[in-house]
């Protein structure tokens, strides 16, 4: 009672007395916690009392990610960030609340990448993260975390990709092409997130990723879309030193191809890779960093441009993207007339790309939004650009039914004629150049910022450039191999599956409005049907011979 003496000796009042609870002591619920002071003597005339409750925070929680990295056709990455060290564990599953199999790393870290393998492909899988140090702990799971690993190689399927550049500055511009872009996908999930460089503002710092790129992209689409980066010059703090030595966060935070584990050939390092998704061949460059303290993205004979050529020599794909931050043609916030970064990819690099009939060429450091005609051949300045000499096609391939707007056409596996796209304001925005916009460019546009959405389907392709309003402002269809002549040889009485080349809309001279007819000719010797699109764009020839005996 109050009338009990302590037992021990008196302090002075400055020492700490602690006792610590264990959970155990105090489960889940409302507690009272009574604490008592007593004096050694009655006579003593002084005495102090300050009691704190301090919770010792041992349970993880994450402070960046889950994000997903360096898909194959059977595994994946899964990265993420805690606040304190803790083992790492994925629990996955192709049906959502039923994680049936687990992948743990015991290494007690902040910096989690977990590799899960044996998985199928173009497969959907479900997953969540956690841990079992120092209690078992699920930090993120529902219906939102999936991944889904690559298709097989050449397979034609529908792919669609968000493109960003110069995104992470944290700004309502930021934040306005990101609503947008998720609100035009809608229900129509994203394969890929594509990043063209000066993905965080100012020096590409942890800090700067942290506040002006994770948080903006992480509930979007980091949880679930394949992220598959490159660097700007702000990713290198825009300083020589770090061009050289690529010691800067970007490299840590991100786990990238670099022994062609994602398809293409091995790079041997995380600045520059390629990838295939399906029937698209993917490269991912450096147009910043230097090889060998030496060599840029423009050295035709250094180490990336020398790879690039292998790489490009040893696709087989229907369809070659390939994207950086330093665009070859751009009059926007910077110019490729004079900047003597832009002017060397120009005149040495993209030779290289349109001999390897590369089809898209996208590109960001211009903080504009500007898309070319398809064109080959133009190395010099604005003022030489002729295009009856270097247009390939010079329709807006907007294909909707407006003047002169048909796809620009290919044909595989290489013919002329590449698409150059400057997607640079998905963050930062503005500014323009003496003589803008760029003669080589169909449309130009510096004053809405948006982010590039792209769609292959089979021999087709769709861009669409969403802005930070929400209207879609350019857009561009290119097909290959189509506008086809084909001949058949059957007998009278048999039937023939006619299949158009392209896909789109239909119409047959039998009257029929879908992809492909079977037809069984009668009464004459030779018969010719055509199928043309609604935009008299398109046609397709079928011969078809009768005969009384097949050839041997």
């Amino acid at each position: 009672n109050y009338l009990t003496l302590a037992t021990n000796a008196a302090d002075d009042g400055n020492g700490i007395q602690t006792t610590t609870l264990t959970l155990a002591q105090l489960p889940t619920g409302n507690h009272t916690i009574a604490v008592e002071i007593h004096q050694t003597t009655a006579s003593s005339s002084d005495i102090s009392f300050d009691l704190e409750l301090v919770a010792n925070e041992n349970n993880a929680s994450v402070v960046r990610g889950p994000y997903l990295n360096m898909a194959t056709q059977n595994s994946i990455h899964v990265r993420w960030r805690t606040n304190i060290n803790a083992n790492s564990v994925v629990n996955f599953g192709t049906i959502d609340g039923s994680l049936t199999s687990t992948v743990t790393d015991a290494t007690l870290t902040t910096e989690h990448d977990v590799t899960i393998t044996g998985l199928n492909p173009d497969t959907k899988y479900y997953y969540s993260i956690g841990n079992t140090n120092p209690t078992i702990q699920t930090l993120n799971t529902g219906s939102k975390y999936f991944f889904t690993t690559l298709p097989i190689k050449g397979v034609e399927r529908l792919s669609r990709f968000i493109i960003y550049g110069d995104c992470g500055n944290n700004s309502s511009n930021q934040i306005n092409v990101r609503n947008k872009m998720m609100q035009y996908m809608g229900s129509n999930h994203a394969d890929g997130f594509l990043l063209l460089g000066d993905n965080a503002y100012n020096a590409g710092t942890d800090a700067e990723y942290q506040s002006g790129f994770f948080p903006q992209y992480q509930d979007s689409f980091l949880r679930n879309v394949v992220l598959w980066p490159s660097p700007g010059n702000h990713d290198y703090a825009n300083n020589a030193t770090r061009q050289n030595d690529h010691v800067i966060p970007y490299y840590s935070m991100f786990t990238l191809p670099t022994a062609g584990e994602s398809g293409g050939v091995s790079s041997g390092t995380e600045a520059f890779y390629s990838y295939d998704f399906a029937n698209i061949h993917f490269l991912a460059l450096d147009s910043y960093g230097k090889e060998s303290n030496t060599y840029r993205i423009w050295d035709t004979l250094g180490p990336q441009a020398v790879w690039v050529k292998n790489d490009l020599a040893a696709n087989t794909q229907k369809w070659t993207i390939a994207y950086w931050h330093h665009p070859p043609y751009t009059l926007g916030s910077h110019t490729s007339e004079g900047e003597a970064d832009l002017v060397a990819i120009r005149q040495n690099f993209i030779r290289i790309l349109e001999r390897y009939g590369v089809d898209l060429i996208l590109c960001g450091h211009s903080h504009v939004y500007e898309r070319s005609y398809l064109i080959n051949g133009h190395y010099g300045l604005e003022t030489t650009y002729n295009p009856s000499a270097h247009a390939v096609s010079t329709s807006s391939a907007k294909y909707d039914n407006t003047s002169n707007s048909c796809p620009y056409i290919k044909k595989s596996p290489l013919s002329l004629g590449t698409v150059y796209a400057v997607v640079g304001s998905s963050g930062q925005l503005g500014g323009q150049q003496v003589g803008w916009p760029h003669n080589a460019m169909y449309y130009s546009n510096n004053t809405e910022g948006g982010g590039l959405a792209l769609t292959i389907n089979g021999n087709r392709l769709d861009a669409e450039w969403v802005c930070n309003d929400g209207v879609v402002r350019d857009r561009f269809t290119m097909m290959k191999d189509v506008n086809k002549k084909e001949i058949y040889t059957t007998l009278e009485g048999d039937s023939v599956n006619l299949i158009s080349s392209w896909l789109g809309n239909y119409n047959w001279t039998n009257g029929s409005t879908i992809k492909n007819i079977k037809v069984a000719p009668l009464g004459i010797d030779i018969d010719t049907f055509t199928v043309t699109d609604n935009f008299n764009c398109l046609r397709d020839s079928f011969i078809i011979i009768k005969t009384t005996q097949l050839p041997i």
